[in-house]
């Protein structure tokens, strides 16, 4: 048994301690009554620990998520009880759906008032209960280092997830001498799960008989850290790869058999070719409603092959043919092995291999991403397209993350910027919350400060956590923020454009036609000692983009584009392949 420390020690001195020992470098913390002995402890941590205050408990809630999601590392985010505790649902709710590793910790009321209504109190365990993979109350002060240890393992092993640990004041308060050693309590928790050669086996055997293969991969690939296995795997097989909105980065964009985003908005050539396939190798995906549209029709023409460490998600929407529960990263490296080792059997391609290659590259060529150019007025697909081109040109295209809000310039972006290496980007997917752009980025900007971090947002999703501004000039955080401004809430204004015959049912965001542009941004930037400038001519724009990209500082570019425009292709929700709106 581990030796105790002898000094008495308060119960929030343990709990940042504890943080300390799990390698925690950042905590995101916005303080408030049950939660300020955490704090003063966090101060007497500062040289190893630092702290950041975000502006709104949400806002660090995304910081953390951002941090986490450009680091693999489990992000860690501070609230009080009550309302600070309830300003995180949003940002668990969207960790759990998109899969990060976070550990959110609130304060609660003392334990003798737990239940009566206290103050500023809120059950908040039981609010977050759907939302979160697990959750704890703390009710002793002796429990806090295990549970602070079984919370990083949770969050962090098989398949991410948020985990909230809820800490009443006065077990903050209480001190004891603290076993840091404690050993974790998770019967029937087993995260770690492996493909066995016999199953992996089929998988290959599947492959040699497909004529038409696809591979689907996603944010599971990326989480476990796979993307070189995955390239490796599909360099070796021979087989095109479509990906999620998540899974962007975990193949290089600029591969020959990369066929982009698939789904709603993804590139008809991706959209075909699962159509067609006669094999869909599922890689760390979910089958989610926005890649499938009308499940019934998706990928109905072939066998499916499912890998994915969450056992949940074999089978919960399509029919697996060959189900695998695993770590996507060791099937892939073992798959790969296995190929290797078996060189001549894969020395030349299946039958009819060549002529699907060549029908998935008639797509591409015939269907490529495109829209309607203007010289009177800048696109956002164009402004989009401009700034990863100057990023390339400069060569950062690997030192350079970016960040969205949610909405059109989210499904613009995913599809005109390009990603070549993980963790580049990453947004709300599942839960699509907006307002997450902008503290996402500064998270990854904490975590990697020579980095150049971009938020590429529009006016609706940067209004929601726009006094994050505050906490990226004081905290000396200079990410950029390109503000794709079309005084409208775009997606939903395309929807009506769409489905209800264009009438605006409360989307417009502006003063009025006859009104300069509202909010004046540059003004709201300016107010928090954040470098902006607005621009509406598209001869202006390149020259903008480089001052933007250039600044020491927190930085928002205002970019005036027009509401008319569409995301597209388009799939409608429900709808197949059959359906697709095209550009």
């Amino acid at each position: 048994m581990a030796e105790k420390s002898a000094q008495p020690t308060s119960g929030a001195d343990i709990l940042v301690q504890c943080l300390v020992n799990h390698g925690v470098e950042v905590v995101f913390a916005y303080p408030g009554g049950a939660s300020m002995p955490i704090h003063q402890a966090l101060t007497r941590f500062r040289a190893r620990l630092r702290t950041i205050l975000p502006r709104h408990e949400q806002g660090g809630g995304f910081m953390a998520e951002g941090y986490a999601r450009s680091t693999g590392k489990v992000g860690v985010c501070v609230a009080t009880s009550g309302p600070g505790a309830t300003n995180f649902v949003t940002c668990l709710a969207d960790a759990k759906m998109d899969s990060v590793p976070l550990v959110a910790i609130t304060g609660q009321v003392g334990r003798p008032v737990i239940g009566t209504d206290a103050f500023q109190e809120t059950p908040i365990v039981e609010v977050c209960r759907p939302i979160t993979k697990h959750h704890y109350l703390v009710t002793r002060t002796e429990d806090l280092p295990r549970v602070i240890k079984e919370a990083f393992y949770i969050a962090s092993t098989g398949r991410p997830g948020p985990v909230i640990v809820d800490v009443p004041k006065d077990v903050q308060n209480q001190f004891i001498v603290p076993d840091y050693e404690q050993a974790m309590s998770l019967p029937g928790y087993q995260p770690d799960r492996k493909a066995s050669r016999p199953e992996l086996q089929k998988v290959l055997d599947a492959i040699r008989q497909s004529r038409r293969p696809i591979i689907y991969a996603g944010g599971g690939v990326i989480a476990s850290n796979a993307a070189v296995q995955l390239k490796a795997f599909a360099e070796r097989t021979g087989i095109p790869v479509a990906l999620t909105v998540h899974g962007l980065g975990a193949f290089p964009s600029e591969h020959f058999l990369c066929l982009q985003m698939l789904g709603m908005h993804g590139t008809v050539y991706a959209n075909y070719a699962i159509n067609e396939a006669d094999l869909l190798v599922a890689l760390g995906v979910r089958f989610d409603d926005r890649v499938t549209g009308k499940v019934s029709e998706f990928a109905k023409h072939g066998k499916i092959v499912h890998i994915d460490i969450d056992p949940s998600e074999i089978n919960k929407i399509k029919v697996a043919h060959v189900p695998i529960v695993a770590d996507v990263g060791q099937a892939l490296r073992d798959l790969v092995s296995m190929i290797d080792q078996d060189r001549d059997a894969w020395a030349a391609p299946p039958p009819g291999r060549a002529e699907w290659i060549r029908q998935v590259e008639e797509w591409r060529e015939a269907e490529p991403l495109r829209y309607d150019d203007r010289d009177d007025a800048i696109l956002p697909q164009y402004a989009i397209a401009r700034l990863w081109q100057i990023v390339k040109e400069r060569g950062k295209l690997d030192d350079t993350i970016v960040t969205t809000g949610v909405g059109q310039h989210q499904m613009w972006s995913a599809q005109y910027y390009h990603f070549n290496s993980p963790r580049s980007w990453f947004t709300s997917g599942g839960l699509g919350a907006m307002g997450f752009g902008l503290p996402a980025a500064m998270g990854a900007q904490a975590a990697y400060p020579g980095k150049t971090v971009i938020d590429i947002d529009g006016d609706g999703s940067f209004l929601m956590n726009i006094q994050e501004l505050a906490c990226a000039y004081c905290e000396k955080l200079p990410v950029k923020v390109l503000l794709l401004n079309n005084q409208h809430l775009g997606m939903v204004v395309q929807w009506e454009d769409r489905f209800y015959k264009s009438n605006r049912a409360h989307t417009y965001l502006g003063a009025g036609a006859d009104q300069a542009p509202y909010p004046d941004f540059v003004a709201i930037a300016k107010g928090f000692r954040v470098g902006a400038r607005s621009i509406e001519n598209k001869e202006d724009l390149d020259a903008a983009l480089e001052e933007m990209l250039d600044s020491k500082g927190p930085y928002m570019l205002d970019v005036q584009v027009p509401f008319q425009e569409h995301v597209l292709p388009m799939i409608p929700g429900g709808a197949t392949i059959r359906d697709i709106i095209k550009a």
